[in-house]
């Protein structure tokens, strides 16, 4: 019998950050029985890891509904269970969107930073910005004006929407299966919604309808196209650490480490992942 490990990523609290599924032998399950695993678990993805050398694997994720290219709190759930079972230290994943170089530390609490793939970001395009607002039951006053609409990627791409209020952020109240729909037509993973607090913070909700799942609490994948969104827009000239406040509003707080420098156009996310 498969064992499936679960974690909440993002968070020390257990009743905090995102949970996620995680299978650590994976090299003789088929994709169905993946795809079954995942949608018994119920989490928003679950990882599956195959070793294929010394401290590397190859991953994969699946929804309830449908396998993803990446997932970066399955990503930090897995990271940190292997740290927990074979010790800290450098790991290298083989996913679907590409390699994945990972680093682990700690002792009682061991922490996990993945470096994603090489992020782009570009701006959205009207019909894309209109069907979203409309599924959000949005209107163009509730963006700011200040943080233009991008799609980000890095590894999958996100919708990136500013809020122009945190208040607006917290009242997420939306159309699932017509927001699903427009996802699934343009290839988004989710919906990034933000809302600055100062230089350092940021608030961030992220609807996820194509998983199956409402609303994720933390999505390190969309941190990750996040970093490379600031970059596109030129707000990374030094190196650059923001702290993502996510899940908040649905009582699961999340916090994510973004790194970002103005050299390199990957991102590195990093948060430690607390076993259920």
């Amino acid at each position: 019998m498969t064992e499936v490990l679960r974690y909440t990523a993002f968070s020390k609290d257990p009743a905090g950050g995102n949970p996620a599924g995680v299978v650590l032998d994976a090299h003789e399950l088929t994709d169905s029985e993946m795809q079954k695993i995942a949608a018994e678990a119920g989490y928003s993805e679950t990882a599956f890891a195959t070793a294929t050398a010394d401290r590397h694997y190859r991953v994969r994720y699946f929804s309830p509904l449908a396998e993803v290219a990446f997932c970066g709190h399955a990503t930090i759930a897995t990271a940190v269970a292997l740290a927990q079972r074979t010790g800290t230290g450098d790991l290298r994943f083989e996913t679907p969107a590409g390699p994945i170089t990972l680093q682990t530390s700690g002792q009682e609490t061991i922490t996990a930073g993945f470096t994603s793939v090489p992020t782009r970001s570009r701006p959205a395009t009207d019909d894309e910005l209109r069907r979203t607002l409309e599924a959000l039951g949005w209107s163009g006053s509730d963006l700011d004006p200040a943080w233009p609409a991008h799609v980000a990627f890095a590894g999958n791409d996100h919708l990136v929407l500013a809020a122009a209020t945190r208040d607006r952020l917290a009242r997420l109240d939306y159309d699932f299966d017509r927001l699903a729909d427009v996802m699934r037509e343009y290839g988004w993973t989710t919906v990034h919604l933000f809302r600055p607090e100062n230089d350092t913070t940021v608030h961030a909700r992220d609807p996820f309808p194509v998983g199956g799942v409402v609303e994720d609490p933390a999505t390190g994948a969309a941190a990750a196209a996040f970093g490379g969104y600031l970059r596109a827009l030129g707000e990374v000239d030094e190196p650059r650490r923001i702290t993502i406040i996510q899940g908040e509003d649905m009582g699961r707080r999340s916090e994510l480490l973004v790194d970002v420098r103005p050299d390199d156009e990957r991102v590195t996310i990093t948060g430690t992942a607390t076993a259920l």
